[in-house]
């Protein structure tokens, strides 16, 4: 899954001081990027949005839900065809979703050459490579272990982030988060065990995808801030990109498919469809109505929904460790994002004389504070 996410995971946990432009992501269990902040000047002077149809509560369990299926198509898509096809069947409807979004919203595509050479190595760190890497370890592991190693993203990009992204000053609190989610992983895997009855090369790839969406969030960051494309457009391109990229790689791996088994072929379609595609559309929206921080919650809801899924589902076992070690990483996952509360409200300055010059804003505050308009948005 994606978007992939972990876009707004990493960006929320690792942000810098200083506002930066957003880049794009996927949508693999893993959050999408986030919409740019308006400026408060643009803020002020633009018409109120139309609101949606449906209620965010509802479209944020929606999105849960589909994220958290998505484990379960891709091992149902896996008995039908190989892994290879599996991921270039969801790029490919993914894809399709994104550009029809693009062209009803009259999106340009980056013009930039240097643009879409990092767009190409974004789609293999964010698409290509950890769609794969799922897909094949769902060969050999039920699905409610991929979903469970995906939620180790946020601790891949916390112990990344201390390393590549100097800006980053990691807190006691954040620090016992990464102890703590990768104790929840040995207990997932059960190392008191000696890791007995577990597909180490499965459970490998899959802890290597959910390590994919860190290691292509930070390089995102690095390189496709400020390209002055919108999110949507870099999102649909960079989609176009991965499927290029597996559809040159697919033939060499796999032979065509003699038949098209029909559970399967409806699983591809709709991971890619629904969980590549309408998935990213439905999480700006919830980014851009209710926050980063409330829609990134998200995140929590995967595991749990994908166990269900492959318990209740495909006759998954489940041991007592799994959901208990599940429930550990989600806590170190949880630490890891927090951030130190902000100091209490000042006191308000005395009124000026009147006709004296407007006082300066404080450091650190925004336009929209000093205005009094409203509290500072959020900084992805």
């Amino acid at each position: 899954m994606s978007y992939d996410v972990v876009a707004a995971r990493l960006d929320l946990m690792s942000a810098p001081c200083e506002p930066r432009a957003t880049a794009p992501a996927s949508a693999p269990p893993s959050l999408p990027p986030l919409p740019p902040v308006p400026s408060a000047t643009a803020t002020a002077s633009a018409p109120a949005a139309r609101r949606p149809a449906l209620d965010w509560r509802i479209r944020f369990a929606g999105l849960s839900l589909i994220w958290g299926f998505s484990f379960l198509l891709i091992k149902v898509g896996t008995e039908g065809y190989a892994p290879f096809q599996v991921t270039f069947g969801r790029l490919l409807a993914g894809t399709a979703v994104l550009v029809a979004a693009m062209a009803m919203r009259r999106e340009r595509l980056p013009r930039s050459a240097r643009t879409w050479g990092h767009l190409t190595v974004a789609a293999l760190l964010l698409n290509a490579l950890p769609f794969s890497l799922f897909s094949y370890a769902e060969l050999t592991i039920p699905s409610t272990l991929a979903g469970i190693c995906n939620a180790t993203s946020p601790l891949w990009g916390m112990a990344l982030s201390v390393v590549a992204l100097s800006e980053d000053r990691p807190t006691r609190r954040r620090v016992a988060g990464l102890g703590v989610g990768f104790l929840g992983v040995l207990t997932v895997l059960g190392a008191w065990q000696g890791f007995s009855g577990l597909d180490l090369p499965g459970t490998a790839m899959a802890l290597l995808a959910s390590f994919c969406y860190p290691v292509g969030w930070i390089y995102v960051r690095r390189t496709l801030a400020g390209t002055g494309s919108s999110t949507l457009a870099l999102t649909g391109s960079q989609l176009c990109l991965a499927t290029v990229q597996l559809a040159v790689v697919t033939p060499l791996f796999t032979s065509a498919p003699t038949s098209f088994p029909l559970l399967p072929t409806l699983s591809v379609l709709a991971l890619g469809a629904l969980g590549t595609g309408l998935a990213v559309l439905l999480q700006y929206g919830l980014v851009q109505e209710v926050g980063p921080t409330t829609a990134q919650m998200v995140t929590y809801f995967i595991p749990v929904i994908a166990t269900a899924a492959g318990v209740a589902l495909l006759g998954e076992q489940l041991s007592w460790n799994t959901p208990v070690g599940a429930l550990v990483v989600l806590v170190g996952a949880a630490l890891t994002q927090s951030r130190p509360r902000r100091a209490a409200t000042t006191p308000a300055p005395a009124p000026a004389p009147e006709g004296s010059p407007p006082a300066a804003p404080a450091p650190g505050s925004s336009p929209v504070e000093a205005a009094g308009r409203g509290p500072r948005p959020p900084q992805p």
